[in-house]
């Protein structure tokens, strides 16, 4: 008998587990999930988009529009830095695995943390000044950014193992 052959790759499994955090975002609109790895492809910290630890989700606004206080956008911690602020040991010349391209901020907390390598799925915002800020600094600080393609990939968790 020989192994089997269907296995996922190091990429497919850390993205896979990033997704997954997402799904433990209760934005009802935007779902991210984060995994940093270290270089022995152990897992050093995950994260998701929320609000901080003490901020109750039935309190604070979900909405996109609206007067500033009334939007999710100052109290929402994006899943890039709640990963960073999760790990319990350094992360420098780690890799982090996002499903969607950094933002600006999320840029800066990565290079400062030593983060070396960027995978990404989506980069839904590629035209704002935001994600061009964070190429132009991620290229200035030499942190690599890779897109992953797992077109026509699927990942099934069945929880019913009967």
């Amino acid at each position: 008998m020989s192994k089997r052959e269907d296995y996922i790759t190091w990429d497919e499994y850390f993205m896979g587990i990033a997704l997954l955090s997402g799904k433990r975002s209760k934005d009802p609109n935007s779902q991210v999930g984060a995994c940093i790895v270290d270089d022995n492809k152990r897992i050093s910290s995950i994260g998701y988009n929320g609000f901080p630890n003490g901020c109750s989700d039935d309190k604070l606004p979900w909405a996109r529009e609206g007067k500033f206080l009334d939007v999710k956008y100052p109290y929402v911690v994006h899943a890039e830095m709640n990963a960073i602020l999760n790990a319990s040991k350094s992360i420098r010349g780690c890799s982090i695995y996002v499903d969607l391209f950094p933002c600006n901020e999320c840029a800066k907390a990565i290079i400062q943390s030593g983060i070396k390598k960027v995978f990404y799925l989506r980069d839904k915002y590629k035209d704002t000044d935001a994600v061009k800020a964070s190429k132009m600094m991620f290229d200035m600080a030499g942190v690599q950014y890779i897109q992953l393609d797992f077109t026509g990939k699927k990942i099934e968790i069945d929880f019913d193992l009967k």
